[in-house]
Parts: C-alpha cells; sequence; structure tokens
C-alpha cells in the first residue's frame, strides 16, 4: 500500500529530511553537532574572539581541529571571519545570525546535559 502525503512534493524537497543519507542537512547537522562544533558555537556566543583566544576558549582542541571546524562553519553560514591585512595575520570570528541561533540551540541542549548530568551517570538498569 502507498501511503499518501498531504505535504508537496516542492515543500519537501525545500525543507530537507535529515533522516534521509542523501539529504544536504546531514552535512550541516554533523558540522554543528559535533563535540567541536558545539563548543566553538557555544564559545563565540560570548562575542567575537581571535583564532588564539577561541582555541584558548575550547580547552582541548588541537589548532587544526579548530581550523577545520570553523572553516565547515563558515561554509554552512555559521560563523564569519573577517582577516585584516595586518602583520601579523589578525582574523576575528563571530557568530552571523544564523549561527546564533544555532548556538541558542545547541546551548539549551548543553544546558539540559549539565542539569541531567547526575541522572545520565548513573549505571543503566539491568534487565531481568
Amino acid at each position: 500500500m502507498v501511503e499518501w502525503s498531504a505535504t508537496p512534493l516542492s515543500d519537501a524537497l525545500e525543507r530537507g529530511d535529515v533522516l534521509s543519507p542523501d539529504c544536504p542537512s546531514r552535512l550541516i547537522l554533523n558540522h554543528v553537532t559535533s563535540k567541536w562544533g558545539v563548543l566553538t558555537l557555544l564559545s563565540l556566543r560570548s562575542g567575537t574572539l581571535r583564532f588564539s583566544a577561541l582555541r584558548r576558549k575550547v580547552s582541548g582542541v588541537s589548532e587544526r581541529m579548530l581550523a577545520q571546524t570553523l572553516q565547515h562553519l563558515e561554509g554552512c553560514r555559521l560563523v564569519d571571519r573577517r582577516s585584516y591585512g595586518e602583520v601579523p595575520p589578525r582574523v576575528d570570528y563571530t557568530l552571523t545570525p544564523l549561527g546564533r541561533e544555532a548556538a541558542d540551540r545547541v546551548a539549551a541542549l548543553a544546558d539540559w546535559i549539565e542539569a541531567s548530568l547526575p541522572l545520565l551517570l548513573e549505571p543503566a538498569p539491568v534487565a531481568a
């Protein structure tokens, strides 16, 4: 039996389907919800940061991984990179309006994790 959907195909194609392996939203989801993506978005919520300050704030990230993460987030239009023609080079990173929205959403998830940590760390019940 074929199921019929009231959602027009054009709307479905425009919106995307994160559950579909071919949907481009999966790539963005991967960048936003990766460990370093989340921590970078959270760190930039406080305002514009230079690369070195951001790396200090996102403790434990390698220079290469942070650069990669920033490139991905910039490619998704969540982070704006501003380079100044100075010596030594100066580059600032800030959230775009889309990035601020994404950061607020992952902050809500991070807050939930922190608040639920005692329960999340409890051993799982043993099945009978």
